[in-house]
């Protein structure tokens, strides 16, 4: 993968015509389309307004285009933050939500110009498919109470999941059925028009149909503007404030400013994965993480929430012929317009229809088929890995998920490899008798042989210390053709075994040592301990110098 330091704009620019120019306007227009009912609904289940979704994609949109390690990659919004960003504005409000996203924006260029694009590949895929499937879960619990028209009548403002379901439990009674044929309605358009109609978005047919039943009808559902009475009009200004960055403050956004970057750190590295696999090419993942902290620094500064690459956004680019960043571009420069003209129109969308918009996002992200296929197919520590982090979003939060997640993988993989490793002893053989004596040796009087298969590490190194030895052995020979690594433990456990050895007046024999782990037993000065003319490069060299050593 290319890891220069270079925007991909720079580089396609030089080879660019008026056809592709064409093609990327179209793109631009046709995903601006898209991500407007998209941007709003994400920002509302965000709990911050829904002129905050809209402004999140023109700035984070231009930036990732203008600055990003990929050709195509659309950023925005996307569903993967709303719950994360909704618990941080109820806690902190909106000061500590833009402190926690530029923190995580200085977070990612650090991470792209220590050049960690690469590091990220090592999160399992189990991992993101548990949080992912969370993710989608916590998002489609959050809008049952949009969708129902469920009002909280003891003044619960429920955080975590858990808390929502029980805020939904103890106020059914409250469901408004206008609300539910409203949803309803929307969830049928977004399901079937896409079926006949393939270029204009589902969602924006469903906002401006639901939204037109519902004024024209005069029924009783609640609207963004019933809910959110100021709506912003216009371009947005700065709302940076350097007087909220204080060493408390700072402190208190740490944790949440881990989370949005690895966040959109994974989330727009798989974008650009999945977009490269769409046309042939390759993005610059160093550049990828550097344009994504930049557009969130960005994004907070100008009143909008966190940033990532956008899946869905970034395939409807490519099918609709966007090659460049200038679709990304056009995509902004769309939503610009929507901003000075449109905005108050959006006052008439009515929230079930946002919630129905939201619950076809949890679905689509929830990628369900994927996590049924993994529980019937992988080993049961992936099984492990992919609930325990599923289940460890919905009812704590992403960090967790991920830390426990990662941690568990480790070990279980650990574990894996130390049962990989295998040290076993050559036994005597009748060769006459035996068809395949042929892949060992007769061994002289009063040697052993043991062959070491597979890394040896610290989960594995205690199978060192297990060599047993006959009484009247002379010569321990280890045989570590299939050891491709050593650390820092098996080494140690290697040097107690020479000393066990040498205590016993037993010398040892070392045949094909692999460089990684000769250059480590240099590094210890192991080699001078054993002696440089014990290291052999053959087995057959190591049994005729181990013969002379017995013999002596």
């Amino acid at each position: 993968m290319n890891q220069k330091l270079k925007p991909k704009l720079f580089s396609v620019m030089k080879t660019y015509t008026k056809e592709q120019f064409v093609k990327d306007v179209v793109a631009g227009i046709i995903v601006a389309i898209i991500a407007l009912p998209l941007s709003i609904a994400l920002a509302i289940a965000s709990g911050v307004g829904p002129e905050a979704g809209i402004y999140t994609a023109i700035v984070a949109g231009f930036l990732v285009s203008f600055f990003g390690g990929s050709r195509v990659q659309i950023a925005g919004p996307t569903a993967a933050f709303a719950t994360i960003v909704a618990g941080i504005v109820a806690t902190d409000g909106t000061e500590g939500l833009m402190i926690a996203t530029i923190m995580a924006g200085l977070m990612l260029i650090v991470m792209g110009l220590c050049k960690f694009g690469n590091l990220l590949k090592f999160i399992p895929f189990t991992i993101t498919t548990g949080f992912t499937a969370g993710i989608a879960v916590t998002l489609f619990i959050g809008q049952i109470k949009d969708f129902a028209g469920i009002a909280y009548q003891h003044g619960e403002k429920p955080i975590e999941t858990i808390e929502k379901v029980e805020a939904l439990a103890f106020n059914l009674n409250t469901i408004n059925y206008q609300a539910i044929l409203v949803g309803a309605l929307a969830l049928v358009i977004l399901i079937i028009w896409p079926k006949f109609f393939k270029k204009i978005p589902g969602s924006l047919i469903a906002v401006i149909i639901t939204s037109a039943v519902v004024e024209l009808l005069h029924l009783d559902v609640q609207t963004i503007g019933k809910a959110f009475a100021d709506i912003k009009t216009g371009l947005p200004g700065i709302t940076l404030n350097m007087e909220l960055f204080n060493v408390h403050m700072i402190r208190g956004q740490i944790n949440n400013a881990v989370t949005i970057a690895i966040l959109a750190g994974i989330e727009s590295l798989l974008s650009a994965v999945v977009a490269d696999s769409m046309i042939g090419s390759k993005h610059r993942s160093n550049m990828e993480l550097i344009a994504q902290g930049i557009a969130n620094i960005g994004s907070a500064s100008l009143g909008g929430i966190p940033a990532t690459g956008a899946i869905a956004r970034t395939a409807a680019n490519i099918k609709n012929g966007g090659r460049t960043p200038v679709s990304g571009i056009v995509h902004s420069l769309s939503l610009v317009l929507v901003v000075l003209f449109f905005m108050p129109l959006a006052k008439l969308i009515p929230m079930p229809c946002i919630a129905a918009i939201l619950f076809q996002v949890a679905y689509n992200m929830s990628g369900w088929k994927t996590f049924v296929n993994l529980c019937k197919a992988s080993p049961l520590s992936d099984v492990l890995v992919l609930v325990t982090t599923f289940l460890l979003t919905v009812i704590f939060d992403l960090v967790v998920a991920i830390e426990v997640g990662i941690v568990l993988a480790a070990i279980l993989f650990m574990k894996r490899m130390s049962d990989e490793t295998q040290v076993e002893g050559w036994r005597e053989i009748d060769e006459e008798n035996d068809p395949e004596s042929i892949n060992l040796r007769q061994l002289p009087d009063q040697v052993m042989v043991y062959e070491i298969s597979g890394p040896m590490f610290f989960a594995a190194a205690g199978k060192i210390l297990d060599i047993s030895i006959r009484e009247d052995t002379k010569v321990l020979v280890l045989r570590m053709r299939s050891v491709t690594a050593i650390d820092a433990t098996a080494l140690h456990n290697l040097e107690r075994l020479y000393d066990s050895m040498e205590a016993k007046g037993i010398k040892m024999v070392f045949s094909h040592v692999n460089p990684q782990p000769m250059k480590a037993m240099k590094k210890a000065r192991f080699d001078k301990k054993v002696g440089e003319a014990n290291f052999c490069e053959h087995i057959d060299e190591a049994l005729e110098h181990a013969k002379k050593l017995a013999s002596s």
